[in-house]
C-alpha cells in the first residue's frame, strides 16, 4: 500500500508541476478531457489519496512497541 501511495503522490504532484510547464505525463494525458475543473479535482485526489495510502502503509510497517 505504501508503494501505491507513493506512486499516486508522485504522479499527482508531477502532474501539477508539468501542467504549469504546458506538459503532461503520457499516462495521464486523459486527465483534462472532462474540463479544467475535473482535471484539477483528479490531480488533488491523486495527491491526497496517495499521501493517505503512504502514511497508512508506513504506519503498518512499523512494529508496535508495548
Amino acid at each position: 500500500m505504501k508503494n501505491i501511495g507513493g506512486y499516486l503522490f508522485f504522479f499527482g504532484v508531477g502532474s501539477v508541476i508539468l501542467y504549469f510547464l504546458n506538459m503532461e505525463f503520457v499516462i495521464l494525458s486523459w486527465i483534462d478531457n472532462w474540463g479544467y475543473t475535473v482535471g484539477w479535482v483528479i490531480r488533488a485526489a491523486m495527491i491526497l489519496l496517495g499521501a493517505a495510502l503512504w502514511l497508512i502503509g508506513n504506519k503498518q510497517e512499523k512494529p508496535e512497541e508495548s
